[in-house]
Order: structure tokens, then C-alpha cells, then sequence
């Protein structure tokens, strides 16, 4: 089932969040959809830049959009984190319900302009776009510097965009292996008092689930996981492979790493999911 509305924006409203997770092939894609429908509820499938870099836009949304198509509950095709803005209109008119525009580390006017008339492109073809405001680093590449969002200019990306969904820095860091981080709950306030956005919260692995569970109560309408299904995936094939040492297909070699990844994934949607009187 295709993503024909804003499901973000319906969640935020609802207090509930709707997972993107980062996919690297059919095998964890169809294993998020799974997930998704034994929750019954939405999900983003999501290309980051490392999936970008091996296999064009238009294939992904070829191949994510069919296995959207077949689901039995809505599911988004979303590019994330990408400054290129020639990729991110390719990934408009490759199939992407949602794109992210990432112009976060352009000053701040730029980032508006360009923001601004990708917006307009992209709800020309009924496409959201995500933008970023604030610094999330990347633990992997050292990265350490953490710029808050800044809430001032939150309400101008609000005004004069037109944007629909707003990744902020709350605290939050990237492909965050075994540390946790505390989300600044304070800062979080004084966005939601500049502008009326959902918000999203990129590198959600890191976070504690206590602090998953109060985003909840926010205006955060999506999280981005990653990392998480990645090590699932990872550490069980090398199981696998040490367990099965003569053994050559992988199809065979991937039905348990794909299982943990759906278990995982549906443990995250389920949690994000579900209503606040069941917590």
C-alpha cells in the first residue's frame, strides 16, 4: 500500500511516531514491511547515502516502491540526508513519497532558498520534503560537534519554506554502535513553541527507550533507525557463515539475519506504535 498522506503529520497529532529505517536491499525492506503489518501500522523505508552510492535512485524507488505497492499497510519511499539537490529531484520523479534535503551546513539563508524551491518542486509531484536545521554528527566518521537547533530559525524554516517535516538536533548522534545519549528535552520545548512542524529525530539507535517513550509526547512525528538493523543483520550472517562453513547460497545464509531484522523492527514500531494508554 503506497504512502498517499501525511502519515508523519497524523502521528505527531496522535502522539505516536512512525520508524523510517535505513534498507541496503529487498531482504531488510521486506523484512521492515513485515514488521509493519504484524504492528498494523505505517513505516518509511528509507535510502541513505551509502545506498545511494551503489545503486541509483531511480532502481531504488523502482524496487522499494513495488514491495510499497504490496503491502498490506502504507509504506513510504523516502531518500534521507542528502545535500545533493540534483540527486533529490531525481528522487522526485523516481518514485520517493518523501525526500530529505539536508542543507544544514549551508548558512542559514541558503538553506531556506534551497529548501524552499525543492519544496515547491517536489509538492508539485505530491512528494514531502524533510529538511534539517542544527548539527547531528556522525560518531563513525569522529565526528563530535553537536550544533543545536536553533528555534528562531525553526520558525523561519517554517514560514518561508513550506516544508512539512523538520529533523532537528537535540542531542542526538549518528550510528551509535553500544553509547547512549540523552535527548535535551529543553531545547526540544523551545523548537516546539517556534514552529508547529512535525519533527523528526535522526539516530534514534542511540537513544534510550525512556526517551523514545517521552518523545512520544511531543510534536515528533518520525525517527530514524539505522544502526540497529544493521548490526542484527551483520553479526547473525557472520554466524551463519562461521556455523555453515560449506555452504554457499545465500539465500539460505540470509533467512536468519532477515528474521532478526524483522524481529527488531517490529520490536521499534511496536513501541513507537502503540497508544499511550498501553505504555
Amino acid at each position: 500500500m503506497r504512502w498517499t498522506q501525511d502519515y508523519v503529520a497524523r502521528a505527531a497529532a496522535d502522539r505516536r511516531i512512525v520508524a523510517g529505517f535505513n534498507v541496503f536491499g529487498y531482504e531488510d525492506a521486506q523484512a521492515v514491511i513485515r514488521a509493519a503489518e504484524r504492528v498494523r501500522a505505517p513505516v518509511l523505508l528509507m535510502v541513505n547515502r551509502d545506498a545511494s552510492q551503489v545503486m541509483a535512485v531511480e532502481h531504488w524507488g523502482a524496487l522499494l516502491g513495488s514491495l510499497a505497492n504490496a503491502a498490506a499497510v502504507p509504506v513510504g519511499v523516502h531518500l534521507d540526508h542528502c545535500s545533493e539537490t540534483n540527486t533529490v529531484l531525481r528522487a522526485i520523479n523516481s518514485g520517493f513519497s518523501s525526500v530529505m534535503y539536508d542543507g544544514s551546513k549551508r548558512p542559514i539563508t541558503e538553506n531556506l532558498k534551497i529548501t524552499g524551491e525543492i519544496v515547491r518542486q517536489a509538492h508539485a509531484r505530491q512528494v514531502l520534503v524533510e529538511a534539517e536545521l542544527g548539527t547531528v554528527p556522525y560518531s563513525d566518521l569522529g565526528e563530535t560537534e553537536i550544533r543545536l537547533t536553533d528555534p528562531e530559525e525553526a520558525r523561519r524554516m517554517q514560514q518561508e519554506t513550506g516544508v512539512d517535516w523538520l529533523a532537528v538536533s537535540v542531542g542526538n548522534i549518528h550510528r551509535l554502535e553500544t553509547q547512549k545519549v540523552p535527548i535535551r528535552f529543553p531545547v526540544l520545548r523551545k523548537i516546539e513553541r517556534s514552529c508547529t512542524l512535525p519533527l523528526v529525530v535522526h539516530g534514534a539507535s542511540g537513544i534510550v527507550e525512556q526517551d523514545v517513550l517521552r518523545l512520544k509526547k511531543t510534536q515528533v512525528g518520525k525517527m530514524n533507525f539505522g544502526t540497529v538493523l544493521r548490526k542484527a543483520f551483520g553479526y547473525t550472517l557472520r554466524e551463519q557463515m562461521e556455523q555453515y562453513q560449506a555452504e554457499f547460497d545465500r539465500l539460505r545464509l540470509f533467512d536468519k539475519p532477515t528474521a532478526q531484522v524483522e524481529e527488531q523492527a517490529y520490536q521499534i514500531i511496536d513501541m513507537l506504535w502503540r497508544e499511550e494508554t498501553e505504555q
